[in-house]
């Protein structure tokens, strides 16, 4: 069984979690290689030494690997797992094909019919920025995060093993899960959460339009709370194309929430009072403060 510091690894993708990857394999592995497609990604990618060699051609780029991550978004990774599938030149009994997409179910799908020369392992890692490129990569960006591993009925002991490591490698913690209960997690955890930043910002702005000052009183808590708004639109929109059911979802119940507030407002402000101390003390539990 392939131990990880023997492992030969791809990464396609140089951006923020290729990257930050990349940097937290480093001296982990055998050998890392980056694969994409820009040619500015690549020259930096060998510049600022994030990976020892490039390749701009997929293909090219696991000819000797036995691992291969794919750290694009999900539109690309859904892409590579086409030409995956129609072109494995991995000479090793099998390349472990492992993704950090946002969504699950459609990588998922396309990965069980990638060829046998495969071995996958569907992925996320919890974490991240609202800025993307490699100039934002950090080796300690995976360190502490919950990392999702989305194993199918092919998935082998040992390619499942392989990715454990890597998981633990960068400082990152696994956590199982199959594909359809991952996405509706991820809906109601990232991905609402972002359209609930955005509505935020939305609505700041349509306010201001009448009342400019609005934007001198926007402090810190208005910044942290619509911090996500500033995420990738190309990103979040592959995420949610691939999540649109659970999503829809996930917004009901937070239209719910808003509902029982406003009803709440409108009542006795002791049951106001009530709901929101349950609410801090939720948070307080799940996210302590720092120190």
């Amino acid at each position: 069984m392939l131990a990880l510091h023997n492992a030969r690894i791809t990464i396609a993708g140089l951006g923020l979690m290729g990257g930050s990857l990349a940097l937290a394999l480093r001296g982990k592995c055998a050998h890392v290689t980056g694969v994409d497609v820009d040619a500015a990604a690549r020259s930096a990618a060998l510049a600022g030494q994030v990976v020892p060699a490039v390749e701009s051609d997929l293909r090219a780029g696991i000819v000797d690997a036995d691992v291969l991550v794919l750290a694009t978004p999900v539109g690309v990774i859904l892409q590579q797992l086409q030409e995956l599938k129609a072109h494995t030149a991995a000479p090793h009994a099998a390349l472990v094909v492992l993704d950090l997409g946002s969504t699950k179910t459609e990588i998922i799908a396309a990965m069980e019919a990638l060829p046998a020369a495969c071995d996958p392992v569907g992925g996320h890692p919890m974490c991240g920025k609202e800025v993307a490129g490699l100039e934002h990569a950090d080796a300690a960006l995976y360190h502490g995060a919950t990392f999702v591993l989305a194993p199918l009925a092919r998935t082998s002991p040992a390619a499942l093993q392989l990715a454990h490591a890597v998981v633990a490698a960068v400082g990152a913690h696994a956590l199982l899960l199959d594909a359809a209960r991952h996405d509706q997690l991820a809906a109601a955890t990232s991905h609402v959460p972002y359209l609930i930043a955005c509505a935020l910002m939305s609505a700041a702005s349509a306010a201001a339009v009448d009342d400019d000052a609005l934007w001198q009183l926007a402090a810190s808590g208005f910044r942290d709370t619509s911090r996500l708004a500033a995420t990738s639109v190309k990103m979040m929109l592959d995420i949610l194309r691939t999540n649109r059911a659970p999503v829809r979802a996930a917004l009901k119940a937070q239209r719910s929430q808003i509902d029982r507030l406003a009803g709440l407002l409108e009542g006795d402000e002791a049951a106001l009072a009530q709901f929101l101390q349950s609410v801090r003390s939720e948070r307080m539990l799940r996210f302590p403060p720092a120190g």
